[in-house]
């Protein structure tokens, strides 16, 4: 089973200043920084996948969330995907390097955003060694199974442009050839439709399905839905996972014949999840989370800057303490405090943080104190000094720091790599 890591211009730079927070002298963005792939040894991913939406801007689709500029489209298919996020040379030859549509960027829209004639051209374009059908997602998952003729129109078009976009896109990539692995997209409005869509993608010749809608579904309903699709098609017919938000659940699903998924997971919670920011190995061989220690920098971060505007923080003090807290953490890591002295440090901050949302002081007292027992617990355990990854033994507790891009960012480098190392455990055992 390969883990594909959802590319979203994720890079740092490797000079950066952790004490003074500043990039590296004369920097410049993408052509200075580095991937994960090119920070960590081993990769912390299997392949890499590219969404047609997060490069391109779909026609009518204001919101579409466009990650490339012009010119970083232009030169991403003037000299390949490949080339563009640094994963060719010999290291990365047998990597997997996957494209698909982003159907999430026009999700709103009656029809899909690019036709299947735009996404073949722009698959061969990049080089990609997999590309996935155009597709147009439904969200709902009725584990009932309602019959066709009791759901809603606009559902069953959905159903009908995703299969019909197939059959096209797969006649159009044999005409050339076949020069990347074509995917068939399963859409459906439960388990029994899309093992039905699954049918007919493996009549119309497809030997490798990606199946999509799964984001918002519990395990349950994802395991639901394989266990119909596995039922309708041959068993060496390969099944890719799209946007997997239950990657740490993978063990669950190795019974399913999974050969590949993507997830960008592990990274995002690096900076968007308010608990679950730093992953561990376990000693039990799961996941163990650890929660980073928020010490945002008090004149960038919004809240305090609409305190300080306010008038109801000053400014020279925010800073003051901000400073303790990070000399703190960083003289605990060398030994020269302790854990409780750490702690006081850290949360005389953060509670600035929280003091004068608006939800009174007693739901405020109540947050800071769960905090300050996840922090806690993270001061006790240290994580970052068991962790040998690249990223932990270059930077140390800065790892650990809620602080930054530069940090953020490899704090989920980091993540990526444990996932993928338990991956590879959880397919040894299960093997």
């Amino acid at each position: 089973m390969k883990f594909l890591y959802s590319d979203t211009q994720d890079y740092v730079d490797p000079g950066y200043d952790f004490l003074n927070d500043r990039n590296s002298p004369n920097r410049e963005r993408y052509w200075s920084d580095v991937y994960a792939h090119e920070m960590m040894e081993p990769m912390p991913y299997d392949g890499l996948l590219v969404s047609m939406s997060a490069v391109r801007q779909a026609t009518g689709v204001a919101s579409s969330k466009v990650r490339y500029s012009t010119r970083e489209e232009q030169r991403l298919l003037r000299d390949g995907a490949r080339k563009f996020l640094r994963f060719d040379g010999p290291r990365f030859k047998d990597a997997m390097l996957m494209g698909d549509c982003g159907a999430f960027a026009y999700a709103d829209h009656p029809v899909p955003a690019y036709t299947p004639e735009e996404v073949v051209e722009f698959y061969l374009e990049a080089g990609f060694t997999h590309g996935v059908s155009p597709d147009h997602i439904i969200f709902n998952c009725d584990l009932s199974n309602p019959p066709e003729s009791i759901v809603d129109v606009a559902v069953r078009q959905r159903f009908a442009i995703t299969l019909a976009n197939a059959e096209a896109f797969l006649g159009l990539v044999g005409r050339e050839g076949m020069p990347f692995v074509p995917l068939g997209s399963v859409q459906g409005w439960s388990p029994e439709s899309m093992a039905e869509a699954a049918h007919r993608l493996e009549r119309m010749g497809y030997r490798y399905l990606a199946i999509g809608g799964l984001v918002p579904l519990k395990v349950d309903a994802i395991k639901a839905v394989l266990t119909a699709i596995r039922m309708r098609i041959q068993p060496d017919t390969k099944i890719h996972l799209l946007g997997f938000a239950k990657a740490d659940s993978i063990h669950e699903f190795t019974d399913f014949g999974i050969t590949s998924f993507d997830s960008t997971s592990p990274l995002i919670r690096a900076f968007k999840d308010e608990k679950v920011n730093y992953y561990s190995e376990g000693i039990d061989g799961k996941l163990a989370y650890y929660t980073a220690i928020r010490i945002p920098q008090a004149i960038e971060n919004n809240r305090l800057m609409q305190g300080i505007k306010r008038g109801a923080f000053s400014a020279e003090d925010l800073h003051h303490r901000e400073r303790k807290a990070l000399g703190e953490l960083r003289a605990f890591d060398g030994g020269a405090s302790s854990v409780s002295a750490t702690l006081d440090a850290v949360m005389d901050y953060h509670q600035f943080l929280v003091r004068g949302d608006g939800t009174g002081a007693a739901m405020q007292d109540k947050a800071l104190s769960k905090t300050a027992a996840l922090v806690q617990r993270t001061l006790e355990h240290q994580p970052w000094k068991q962790c040998r990854c690249d990223v932990c033994r270059t930077i140390g507790v800065e790892v650990i720091i809620f602080r930054s891009s530069n940090r953020n960012k490899r704090r989920g480098f980091h993540n990526l790599g444990v996932y993928h190392r338990h991956l590879r455990r959880t397919l040894g055992e299960a093997a």
